[in-house]
């Protein structure tokens, strides 16, 4: 029965995988705040939506492209950089991941 267990349990690529993986996404999360806090609002809006646009995955695209048309409208319309430039970033990164991605 152990032996079922073992092999229905995941097994780390190496020895500390998990917690490598969960530092790394920790200080980008980090860096990404600092990036937004920092950075003018339409650079941020743009750099951040279009980083995080590319981890979506392709079978998602196009609801993610309706919500870019969506937030870049709104954004410019209603006069806020970092929500329109940040529609703008996410519409060229679900074109980017539609394009090369392959499902």
């Amino acid at each position: 029965m152990s032996e079922a267990k073992d092999a229905k349990k995941r097994k780390e690529p190496f020895p500390g995988a998990y917690y490598l993986a969960g530092a790394i996404t920790i200080g980008l999360m980090l860096l990404f705040l600092v990036l937004g806090a920092s950075l003018p609002p339409g650079v941020a809006g743009f750099l951040v939506a279009f980083v995080l646009g590319l981890t979506v995955s392709p079978k998602y695209v196009p609801f993610f492209l309706f919500a870019a048309i969506f937030s870049a409208l709104m954004g410019f319309l209603g006069r806020e950089p970092q929500v329109a430039w940040g529609g703008v970033g996410l519409l060229l990164s679900q074109l980017v991941v539609a394009r090369f991605v392959k499902a």
